[in-house]
């Protein structure tokens, strides 16, 4: 038992560093694809624009989730509840925009 407390204590106390560069390529990543979400919104798409728009917006959110929330450095347990979140919220977008469309 005293083991496993001194272990999880380790891994409490360690620092993950993440680069400058990193973050600067993760930040040209989320330009770049903000970039894409206006460029698409100027784009006839019909019905597929919100689609789209939620999946570039849904790329973006893991990125600074994982990136800049050091989400992927956390317990397998935190993780799995973040996923538990979002697959709720998921249903819940799922569920409006099909009331929405079948209107």
């Amino acid at each position: 038992m005293r083991m496993e407390h001194r272990e999880q204590q380790q891994h409490q106390d360690e620092v993950h560093v993440v680069s400058y560069g990193r973050y600067f390529l993760i930040w040209l990543g989320l330009v770049a694809l903000t970039g894409m979400t206006v460029a698409f919104a100027g784009i006839n798409l019909g019905n597929w624009i919100i689609i789209t728009a939620m999946t570039i917006a849904s790329i973006k959110t893991l990125l600074v989730v994982n990136v800049f929330m050091h989400l992927k450095y956390e317990d397998r347990i935190f993780r799995i509840f973040v996923l538990v979140a979002m697959a709720i919220l998921l249903i819940f977008i799922v569920f409006t925009f099909f009331d929405y469309a079948f209107r």
